[in-house]
């Protein structure tokens, strides 16, 4: 995670000490710093890089008066309905919006999380549900998660299945330190992907620069996370450029629907045999439902000669990868070793995962045979 620098700090320019209390105790909630400043004079130099300016109307007065030079991002900040004059003070320095506490505290603390984030490039969603128990979906969606970190990026792993015994099983972080999902209560509301990281597991899986994996796992009860609390989760990753990597069960809770809904793209995993075939059938008739982009990935061996192109006829999906079985791949989880051998299939069907979800991140890296 990177740390806030100066250059990500707001600036905060108010006298009325209970607006003032009321402000910082937002910017802490938002994971925002901010510089304090008593007058226009000290507030120059910080001006034009701040990312975000709070004022109250004195403020605003003061700094128009001091002839500081327009810019974006400028907020004033009132107790109750604002006054005539609030309004001609934020029109004399340019102010975007004029907000009035404790009303506006939602819009104040999402202002708050943008400026402490900055504006990143946004991020992308992806659900992986196997077609049938068993069909291999929680490993696939772990090697997704880690090859996404070894290529550099900053990546989400959520898991969405309460009763799946915990992901972070597959990664041997169980007795790694972090808060798990029943820790979490954010309800619906907005939440610091900086805060969020910060706070879970993050387990070794060979960084590169910029790279980092934050694993937010469901422990041994049988207590998911909240609809809400998921949306919110996914949204603070996208907003702050992660992929985010969601293992989500074949059943549909609500907390499975959210994830799904909120997918660039769905990928569905189903063993090359026909009572998969059968079962994975079912379960597309929810997927489908909530949705937009799903691709299928098969995974071998076929103990009837059933082709992965037969799958994805009988299944009406486009064919993403076929994987043969990962050699020692049991073995590997059961040690808590991070599973994905290089070059191997899973590897390599999780850059193909990877290609389809950002397509203008590079070519697809071919499925595996």
């Amino acid at each position: 995670m990177q740390p806030i620098t100066d250059e990500r700090r707001g600036l905060v320019m108010v006298s009325d000490t209970e607006l003032l209390d009321g402000i910082l105790r937002l910017a802490a909630a938002a994971g925002c710093e901010l510089h304090r400043v008593l007058d226009a004079s000290q507030a120059r130099h910080l001006w034009p890089g701040a990312p975000l300016v709070l004022l109250d109307a004195r403020a605003a007065h003061q700094c128009a008066e001091a002839a500081l030079p327009r810019r974006g991002g400028v907020v004033v900040a009132v107790r109750g309905d604002p006054a005539a004059e609030v309004w001609r003070h934020a029109v004399a320095i340019g102010a975007e919006h004029v907000v009035s506490l404790p009303e506006a505290e939602p819009w104040l603390i999402a202002a708050l999380t943008e400026a402490a984030e900055g504006r990143q490039d946004a991020g992308a969603v992806l659900a992986v549900v196997g077609g049938r128990g068993g069909a291999g979906a929680s490993v696939l969606a772990t090697v997704v998660a880690v090859t996404a970190v070894r290529e550099g990026r900053r990546v989400l792993l959520v898991d969405c299945d309460p009763l799946g015994g915990g992901l972070d099983l597959v990664l041997g972080a169980e007795d790694l330190g972090g808060l798990r999902w029943p820790d979490i209560d954010v309800g619906g509301g907005r939440v610091p992907a900086t805060a969020l990281h910060a706070a879970l597991p993050a387990p070794p899986v060979g960084r590169r620069s910029g790279g980092g994996l934050a694993l937010l796992s469901c422990d041994r009860s049988a207590h998911g996370p909240t609809p809400a609390a998921v949306s919110s989760v996914l949204a603070a990753g996208r907003r702050s450029g992660d992929t985010v990597v969601c293992d989500v069960p074949r059943y549909p809770t609500e907390a499975a629907l959210a994830a799904l809904g909120a997918a660039d793209l769905t990928v569905l995993v189903v063993p090359s045999d026909v009572r998969s075939c059968a079962a994975a059938a079912r379960a597309m008739a929810v997927i489908a439902e909530h949705s937009s982009d799903i691709r299928l990935v098969v995974r071998g061996p076929s103990p009837g000669g059933v082709e992965p192109d037969e799958v994805a006829m009988a299944l009406n999906l486009p064919l993403l990868a076929a994987m043969r079985p990962e050699r020692g791949l049991a073995r590997t989880l059961e040690r808590g070793d991070a599973p994905g051998r290089p070059h191997g299939p899973l590897v390599a069907t999780a850059a193909a995962v990877l290609a389809q979800l950002h397509p203008h991140a590079g070519s697809a890296a071919g499925a595996a045979s």
